[in-house]
């Protein structure tokens, strides 16, 4: 970690723990003022960022999955109206985020700042609710993140009645055309990464 980085940490409140693979000495010294802050070092993270397998353990064994990278997806748009330059950096960002809320994961961006998330539902619609009523008034023009595909249309038509232009989803669902159709009906946008995230 440098100089600079350590600035940013350090003036961000409320961060009680550091890790990286290394530090600076003036961003070591920096960081190490707040007494209560732990500061570690794993100088391993530095030769793989990211783990081949990621491990779920069960009653009686364990599960090995491919990690999900967060590497940018090429999006294939799905509706007439395609994003604006705006918008597919706002779904891009409401992409990345996703990936790090429990599924069902819904995610509204407006720009690079998110205004509603829902996750952890067993109904999808129900995160799409969550979402929109934490946005509040932020949902209209607001473009949304799935970590999965929707099933039914039902979800993206509340988040269109709710102000949303613009959705990225996995796609892949029996039912992708009529959700496709829904949203081109609606005349907002819709793009698919053709790939999940997937947090439990």
């Amino acid at each position: 970690m440098d100089l600079e980085t350590a600035a940013l940490v350090n003036d961000t409140q409320f961060v009680e723990c550091v890790l990286a693979p290394g530090y600076a000495p003036e961003a070591l010294e920096l960081l190490i003022k707040k007494k209560q802050r732990r500061v570690l070092e794993l100088p391993a993270m530095a030769a793989r960022l990211y783990p081949v397998r990621v491990l779920k353990f069960i009653r009686g064994g364990a599960l090995a999955m491919t990690p999900d990278l967060p590497d940018e997806p090429d999006l294939t748009p799905v509706s007439a109206v395609r994003p604006t330059p705006a918008q597919e950096a706002s779904l891009r960002f409401a992409w990345k985020i996703a990936k790090h809320v429990k599924s069902n994961a819904i995610v509204l961006a407006q720009g690079t700042r998110t205004v509603g998330i829902g996750g952890g539902q067993t109904s999808r619609v129900d995160a799409v609710r969550i979402a929109c009523e934490k946005a509040g008034t932020a949902a209209r023009a607001a473009c949304l993140a799935s970590d999965a595909f929707f099933p039914m249309p039902d979800g993206p038509l509340l988040a269109i009645a709710a102000g949303v232009s613009a959705f990225i989803q996995p796609g892949g669902s029996k039912k992708d055309e009529e959700v496709f159709e829904a949203v081109r009906n609606a005349g907002v946008c819709m793009v698919t990464t053709g790939r999940r995230h997937f947090r439990h």
